[in-house]
């Protein structure tokens, strides 16, 4: 995709009372980050690009997150496009933006507000004393959706959508559910990028002949993950038993082999297994859009769903032993899902090289001309 000029960009600010952040428009920063900020040394998490860091900003004393990127044109993809999707208010905000040297290299360097509530999954299980409804899933699955719907509005695919990248801003019970990292998103409209031969029309697949639409899908199939782990506390192509399925888990995901056992979906509402189910399609060509998901009643209409207690705190407890292989294996999925696309050229038939076509071509090339009049 096409990088934009960083130096356009401006701090997307706070919300207004509208619940919209401005549009981002301030100038990267040369200087050195310390002179507005002073790390900590805390680390807060560990990412796909290296550590994310504490630091304070020095004029206010409020704590904030460093994402530090080794500076290429990937890094500079994620940044622009995280400081776009920044204006939506269910997307973990970029404040500040630097470009120093650290280490004798080039790094771009993100302050984004800071996530002290952690993720989604470990909110639920730290739960005891009243247990998760379904009601409560869906108010949840509609906050991730809403960061969805800006992102697909925008042309944009996250394609990373998975537990460690949900995170609450504080421990307060009415903490916001936002999404992070952008370090596999993609504009889906562009086709400049495709450069790398690799495929001839007639043997291509048909989500790969078709990127913005299957990357896209590919976010609507997390969705579909994160909801049924929601509703009973294991993933659908994974052992509630705790054994790793890791050989089979490509087989399973393309043979939609998934279930609703008892007792954890003996009262899960029919609408919301209907709706798992049209997210986890096997053809991305038929799944579910995120304008569809959004307009499904049992996420436009959360006060309606019913108030059933759910096993989801008890199961995640029970099974956190092995949540990070869990983690691992959604990472995994998604891995087979991207259509790294800027890797991808569809050659035209007159440009390919397959050998068949070399030979038909040869002999029409021999073939004596019709006479004339024929």
């Amino acid at each position: 995709a096409t990088v934009r000029c960083l130096d356009s960009w401006r701090n997307p600010g706070t919300p207004s009372a509208s619940g919209k952040r401005p549009t981002p428009s301030t100038t990267i920063k040369k200087k050195v980050i310390t002179e507005d900020y002073k790390l900590s040394g805390q680390v807060l998490g560990v990412g796909l690009n290296g550590k994310v860091f504490e630091i304070f900003q020095r004029s206010s004393g409020e704590k904030f997150a460093l994402k530090m990127l080794k500076d290429s044109p990937k890094a500079r993809q994620e940044a622009e496009l995280h400081c776009r999707a920044s204006v939506c208010p269910r997307i973990v905000r970029v404040a500040d933006l630097f470009d120093n040297f650290y280490q004798g290299k080039k790094c771009l360097l993100l302050v984004m507000e800071c996530m002290d509530g952690g993720e989604l999954f470990r909110r639920i299980k730290a739960r005891r004393e009243q247990a998760f409804t379904e009601r409560e899933a869906s108010a949840i699955m509609k906050s991730i959706g809403e960061a969805i719907d800006f992102l697909h509005s925008i042309n944009i695919a996250h394609r990373d959508v998975k537990p460690e990248n949900l995170l609450y801003t504080s421990m307060h019970p009415d903490a916001q559910l936002k999404l992070t990292d952008f370090g596999f998103a993609k504009e889906t409209t562009s086709q400049s990028c495709l450069a790398t031969p690799c495929y001839t029309p007639y043997y291509a697949a048909p989500e790969v002949l078709g990127p913005e639409k299957y990357d896209k899908s590919c976010d609507m199939w997390s969705l579909g993950v994160i909801m049924y782990i929601l509703l009973c506390g294991y993933p659908p192509f994974y052992s509630n038993h705790g054994v790793t399925l890791s050989p089979g888990m490509k087989k399973r995901i393309r043979n939609g082999q998934y279930e609703f056992p008892n007792p954890e979906w003996s009262a899960v509402s029919e609408e919301a297994k209907q709706l798992i189910r049209q997210l986890l399609k096997t053809d991305p060509t038929e799944r579910m859009t995120i304008t569809e998901f959004m307009r499904h009643p049992w996420i436009n209409r959360s006060v309606d769903v019913p108030q059933t207690p759910l096993h989801t705190s008890q199961v995640l407890t029970e099974e956190s032993h092995v949540w990070d292989e869990v983690k691992e294996e959604m990472t995994n999925a998604l891995a087979t899902m991207r259509v790294d696309y800027e890797q991808v050229k569809i050659k035209t038939i007159e440009d390919s090289s397959n050998p068949l076509l070399m030979k038909r071509r040869k002999k029409l090339a021999n073939a004596s001309p019709e006479p004339p009049g024929l």
